[in-house]
């Protein structure tokens, strides 16, 4: 038993690094909170740039108890989720960074605002290796047509889970947004805030 925890994606925390988080973290919200502008500079997001509106939204899915802050027990489970979560898990969390109105559905306006901010950051998606682009509209529609088995025009937690499982290509769109492991070390290698 060692201090490193071995992820599904090949990727490690361990106890010093979240030390070091944790020193960092009361170092830059002594308050023990962290606010949106805080949880930006913290990962270094420009407040305007291209990952602001997507730092946005996994800052309202890891802020559990809805106060917009987050504090340090919140921000070890979102870490906690990021590294180690199962695929089910993360595909939960996922579905709540899509539901911005916190309502229990995705619409067609949540996730383009979503598909948009992911596309603005990945720079476009393909169909099939060596396929051309698909624009933002075309994958909601496509998504939307996929996973919205009753045709209500939203998308509910059970839909979103059962397409993601049973769709390669909606499976692949979702991992834009289902992989925050990576965005958030490729943030903090970016930052001197860890």
């Amino acid at each position: 038993m060692g201090q490193t925890q071995q992820t599904e994606n090949s990727q490690e925390i361990d106890v010093k690094a979240l030390q070091d988080m944790y020193k960092r973290f009361v170092l830059e919200c002594p308050s023990g909170l962290l606010f949106l502008h805080e949880f930006k500079r913290f990962f270094g997001v420009n407040p305007t740039g291209e990952a602001s509106d997507y730092a946005e939204n996994m800052f309202r899915a890891f802020d559990k108890n809805g106060d917009n802050t987050i504090d340090f027990l919140e921000f070890v489970a979102a870490l906690n989720l990021v590294f180690r979560g199962n695929l089910e898990h993360k595909l939960r969390w996922s579905f709540k960074v899509y539901d911005k109105d916190n309502n229990g559905y995705v619409d067609k306006d949540e996730l383009h605002s979503i598909m948009d901010s992911i596309y603005r950051l990945k720079k476009g998606w393909r169909t099939e290796a060596g396929a051309s682009q698909l624009s933002v509209e075309e994958v909601v529609d496509r998504l939307l047509a996929a996973v919205d088995s009753d045709g209500d025009g939203h998308i509910s937690l059970e839909e979103f889970l059962k397409g993601a499982q049973q769709d390669p290509w909606v499976l692949s769109m979702l991992k834009l947004d289902l992989n925050p492991a990576g965005w958030v070390l490729d943030q903090r290698r970016r930052s001197a805030h860890f």
